[in-house]
């Protein structure tokens, strides 16, 4: 089944993703869209392998997700994607690779996203734009999965 879970930072996401994909047939793949920049985003790839315990297969891909796509995957993150985008100055190829990645969703696969357009209106004009892409790239992965879930502490909401 094509999911789609979404919600605050820390709301257990990754967590559910994990549980929801232990169904899927294996060979299972983990796509990672974060990039070690930084000791606190090194330890936290560190925790996250940790919880998968060879139990997936990991693709690193930080841009292009649609060329990294595999059956049974798990697909984390969209935000972290898209943030790797824009750093490095490619924002303007986030629909074309969108559009190829929703046209070749497998059938088994686990999108992780936030949402961060739930609060203030960033002050400045890349931060609006990153909110405005990723809003209406959840909105797109949203329609081309079969479930949707919000996080919120912890617990999973039926959206869709």
């Amino acid at each position: 089944m094509r999911t789609l879970l979404t919600g605050g930072v820390k709301s257990g996401k990754s967590r559910r993703a994990l549980e929801l994909a232990a169904d899927f047939p294996a060979p299972r793949s983990f796509l990672a869209t974060a990039t070690a920049f930084d000791d606190e985003m090194r330890d936290r790839i560190g925790r996250h392998r940790a919880e998968r315990a060879g139990a997936f297969d990991t693709v690193e891909e930080p841009v292009d997700i649609d060329r990294a796509l595999r059956a049974s995957m798990i697909l984390d993150c969209i935000p972290m994607w898209l943030n790797n985008l824009f750093y490095q100055g490619r924002e303007a190829e986030w629909e074309g690779i969108l559009d190829r990645l929703v046209a070749a969703l497998p059938r088994d696969i686990v999108i992780v996203t936030n949402e961060t357009g739930m609060g203030v209106i960033p002050a400045d004009p890349v931060s609006r734009r990153y909110g405005m892409v990723l809003g209406l790239a959840n909105a797109r992965l949203a329609a081309a999965a079969d479930r949707v879930e919000l996080m919120v502490a912890g617990i999973p909401l039926k959206v869709k």
